[in-house]
């Protein structure tokens, strides 16, 4: 019965636009009427198609604005993570370096040049928006610390971070290297 109901719709319609089209023959303001409208459509359809393609283009330009922003901001990422293995060989250089043998006036010119160095490197950092991460006594921050192992204590709340093995550095806001840390647990 659906069959029987759609062809007598499609009749009708065929019947109205026939109709329609003899009485434009007959009524040019009828077929004025209906190019009007027509052209009222295409204008509307063009139209939104402008406004779409003009918030595709502003959307683009935002886009490429924010990668270039981040591409001069983040460029020397790779370079300073390479970096930082050169200034934590330089810290455990100094580290290792005894009291005693700073004091040896043969060796203070090299003592001071190393930690001058070591100055100069962290003010370069600085400079480009490379910092350190605080960790001791923090809690334990995935985003920031890679917890290394547990250490028993009660001096600490469980979960807080009580050694740093290796130190973690941010560029601005984009974390270079995790910190490498011990967490704190209760004692057994």
């Amino acid at each position: 019965m659906s069959n029987e109901n759609e062809k007598m719709s499609a009749d009708v319609q065929d019947a109205e636009t026939n109709l329609r089209e003899e009485t434009a023959e007959a009524a040019p303001e009828v077929a004025e009427h209906d190019r009007v409208a027509e052209l009222a459509a295409q204008l509307a359809e063009a139209q939104a198609a402008v406004m779409y393609a003009q918030a595709e283009t502003q959307n683009v330009r935002r886009r490429a604005e924010k990668e270039a922003q981040d591409a001069r901001a983040y460029a020397a990422t790779a370079f300073a993570r390479d970096i930082l293995s050169v200034s934590d060989n330089l810290s455990r250089a100094l580290q290792a370096i005894p009291a005693d043998l700073r004091e040896d006036e043969k060796l203070k010119g090299l003592v001071v040049g190393l930690e001058a160095t070591g100055r100069e490197i962290d003010s370069v950092f600085a400079r480009h928006g490379i910092s350190k991460i605080v960790s001791i006594g923090e809690p334990l921050d995935p985003n920031r610390h890679q917890a290394m192992m547990e250490v028993p204590t009660a001096d600490a709340e469980p979960g807080s971070v009580v050694q740093e093995i290796q130190t973690g550095y941010m560029i601005k806001d984009r974390l270079l290297r995790p910190a490498l840390v011990g967490v704190a647990k209760k004692p057994d």
